[in-house]
């Protein structure tokens, strides 16, 4: 590994120009990806789970190893030097159906995203990255976690708006995740209980749900971001969704759905035997004994996946978070149009469909 051989002076000093002159010419020379999941660091331990630091700690699941600890300051001075001078960079690649897809990584940790100073950086990161993969002939770039912020970029609006010319399709893949919140739900189930509610995917769980009827309590302060998303439903299935400002309105409702990091004091107002389905990073904390709780939005690839030798984040090797998932299905299905900005909800239910087609199962049937 480039590390021992670093720490053992065995490494071929023209190594890293031949590699830099690799990356640089990729476009011109290697093969061409037709999808790229453009991602970002999580965190200072998270950073360490990369490829390129032990093949085989990032073959597994990821989760916090106290033998790493010591690096942690490693880990911390690496930040400051991507933060200063790094560029997005490949981190992994499978192949699917005969399609080459790669993850591309955002040198940027998961607290530079709340810093407003940093936004502007962040957005230039993102947008180069866009523009190479235009230029080298990309089909699809979906933007994964805080990369599609709705405050960073409109969840991607921003790049195609200013960009109107471009030929890669720029997609957030939140359609599907969407989808396998919506398929996980009890098929009887007749109210639930939405946090987030007015997020992107709160808007577009609750203005599904209440076209089939179910009664959606919708936890929101703001009359006026409930009465917009109300206005977006027809007006016969409008009564369907209510607001609520408490948590204690929840108190007889057995199907949570978790759009919003709640507190264990908070999930105490669930009933006994209440489900916890959640879109919300990080997972909640499992409190309650008595209630059960699911995981995040997930899918396994079909299984024809080849030359899988990494997990994704804390994901079994072959899991993948539902919007990657998305994007995939956007690049295998050829569709044209970027997925950007709002869900469309008459395009949850088809999205499903294809991904269902090619193979792709949701993690908590996968098995």
């Amino acid at each position: 590994m480039p590390l021992f051989d670093a720490l053992g002076n065995t490494l071929n000093e023209k190594s890293w120009d031949m590699h830099r002159n690799n990356s640089l010419a990729s476009d011109k020379n290697g093969r061409v990806p037709d999808f790229v999941f453009l991602a970002h660091v999580v965190d200072m331990s998270s950073a360490m789970h990369g490829p390129f630091i032990n093949r085989s700690m990032s073959s597994m699941p990821y989760y916090t190893r106290i033998y790493m600890l010591p690096f942690l300051p490693i880990s911390f001075l690496v930040m400051l030097i991507m933060w200063a001078k790094s560029k997005t960079f490949l981190l992994s690649f499978y192949n699917l159906r005969g399609l080459l897809h790669q993850t591309w990584l955002v040198p940027r940790f998961g607290f530079q995203y709340f810093l407003p100073f940093a936004a502007e950086g962040i957005n230039k990161q993102i947008e180069e990255a866009i523009l190479r993969a235009d230029r080298m002939g990309v089909k699809v770039i979906s933007l994964a976690a805080l990369n599609k912020n709705e405050a960073l970029n409109g969840g991607g609006t921003l790049f195609v708006n200013k960009h109107p010319n471009l030929k890669v399709r720029v997609v957030h893949g939140n359609t599907l995740t969407a989808a396998v919140i919506l398929n996980d739900l009890p098929k009887d189930v007749t109210e639930v209980f939405l946090t987030g509610a007015t997020s992107k995917l709160g808007r577009a769980i609750a203005l599904y749900l209440c076209r089939k009827g179910v009664r959606v309590l919708m936890l929101t302060l703001s009359a006026e971001r409930f009465k917009n998303i109300q206005t977006e439903a027809p007006a016969e299935f409008q009564n369907n969704l209510v607001q609520v400002t408490k948590y204690q309105a929840a108190q007889n409702c057995k199907t949570w759905i978790v759009g919003k990091w709640i507190t264990p004091r908070e999930q105490k107002f669930a009933p006994p035997g209440a489900h916890f389905h959640q879109f919300v990073v990080p997972p909640v904390f499992q409190f309650r004994r008595d209630c059960t709780y699911g995981d995040l939005a997930a899918m396994r690839l079909p299984e024809d996946v080849q030359g899988l030798g990494v997990c994704e984040y804390t994901m079994e090797r072959g899991v993948v978070h539902a919007c990657h998932a998305g994007g995939v299905v956007h690049s295998l299905e050829g569709w044209t149009h970027h997925e950007v900005g709002a869900i469309d909800v008459e395009r949850i239910d088809p999205v499903w469909e294809a991904a269902m087609k090619y193979g792709f199962k949701p993690i908590s049937n996968a098995d």
